[in-house]
């Protein structure tokens, strides 16, 4: 079953030509990569700007391996009522949420996946109350915080890959080797990112590993190393 994963955009844009941040667009283009071919992603609620800004760049990559995105000015519940998607037929995730997001979720109780579009914030704000108070059903994906596309990655492999989150592999790393019995703690979720032997960056967020690395979108690390190098300019 195709689903349509939809990220209500929660940043303030700059009233700009191009007002969409390079840390954002590789977030949500990368959101097409990980919900793959058939399925949909909308990101609402966007300012002119950055509507025009996606859509220019979901028009230059016609990549069939990626699922279809689409760009709108109109909120979710707007595009709900245009496309007359009930609100039981949308899940929003929700990290207060009381149940966990499981492979059930994806056999036809829901139709939508609903993600606060929220970017950088460490610690979290809870911006996604402003969607919870609008009614939605809820899941939770877990204890730690996750970027949105990591999050939309998460919920594609478990209502559509059928993997519980139990059963996922995020990236951990070892602190401090305390042995007790057999046991070695503590773990951490939020990785550093090593770009040579004297620059690294602690990342505050839980990624999903590709056996040894997090999974990043493409550009992501390099920016990242190019947002340290100009933290040190003076």
């Amino acid at each position: 079953m195709p689903f349509s994963y939809v990220i209500e955009h929660m940043e303030e844009d700059e009233e700009t030509p191009k007002s969409i941040p390079k840390w954002v667009e590789l977030e949500y283009m990368h959101m097409r990569t990980l919900a793959g071919p058939g399925a949909t992603v909308h990101f609402t609620h966007l300012s002119p700007g950055s509507c025009n800004t996606l859509s220019a760049l979901f028009s230059q990559d016609g990549d069939s391996s990626k699922a279809e995105a689409y760009a709108h000015q109109n909120s979710v519940l707007q595009i709900m009522e245009e496309k007359g998607v009930p609100l039981e037929k949308v899940c929003l995730l929700d990290p207060k949420a009381e149940k966990e997001l499981s492979p059930e979720d994806g056999d036809g109780r829901f139709e939508w996946f609903l993600f606060g579009g929220i970017l950088g914030d460490d610690p979290p704000r809870d911006r996604t109350g402003e969607l919870r108070v609008l009614g939605f059903p809820g899941r939770r994906l877990g204890p730690v915080q996750m970027t949105t596309d990591t999050a939309l990655g998460v919920t594609k492999i478990v209502v559509q890959d059928k993997k519980r989150l139990s059963e996922i592999p995020f990236l951990v790393r070892m602190l401090n080797y305390l042995r007790t019995g057999l046991f070695l703690t503590p773990l951490q979720d939020h990785p550093t990112i090593v770009f040579n032997a004297k620059e690294s960056v602690e990342m505050p967020f839980r990624y999903i590993s590709d056996g040894k690395e997090p999974i990043l979108p493409p550009g992501m690390r390099e920016h990242l190393h190019e947002d340290l190098n100009r933290s040190f300019d003076f």
